[in-house]
Formats: structure tokens, sequence, C-alpha cells
């Protein structure tokens, strides 16, 4: 693979494995909105690594994107 089809390949893993894990009724993209609401400015490579290795840290992440998305 070249360099850039390998990036972009990589980019739909952090996304796809952010989104499973964040499956509980919302989206990747209404995640992202609420994080940018919320004023939590985590990119989708340290979102990734929080629901693999930090599981109650990412929920905390998840539930105040839901309470932004909310307000």
């Amino acid at each position: 693979f070249s360099s850039r089809r390998r990036h972009t390949r990589l980019q739909g893993d952090w996304s796809s494995d952010v989104l499973f894990r964040s499956a509980n009724g919302m989206t990747y993209s209404r995640l992202i909105n609420g994080l940018k609401r919320a004023e939590i400015g985590l990119d989708r490579r340290v979102l990734a690594d929080l629901a693999v290795h930090d599981k109650e840290a990412f929920a905390a992440v998840v539930e105040r994107a839901r309470t932004a998305l909310a307000a």
C-alpha cells in the first residue's frame, strides 16, 4: 500500500473502532458533534485508544458528548 492509502485505511479503522465502542444509540458523527459542542478536543486516535484501553474514561467522554447534544 502507498503511504496515503495506508493512512486512509487506518483512519477508517479508528473511526469504526470508536463507533463500535460508542454504539449505545450514538453514531460516530453525533459523538464528534457532541464533543465539539462540549468543547472537548480529542481526535479519533485518542478516542480509539480510550475506547480500547480505558473504557470508563471513554464512557465519561461519551456521556459528556450526549449531555452537550441535549443542551
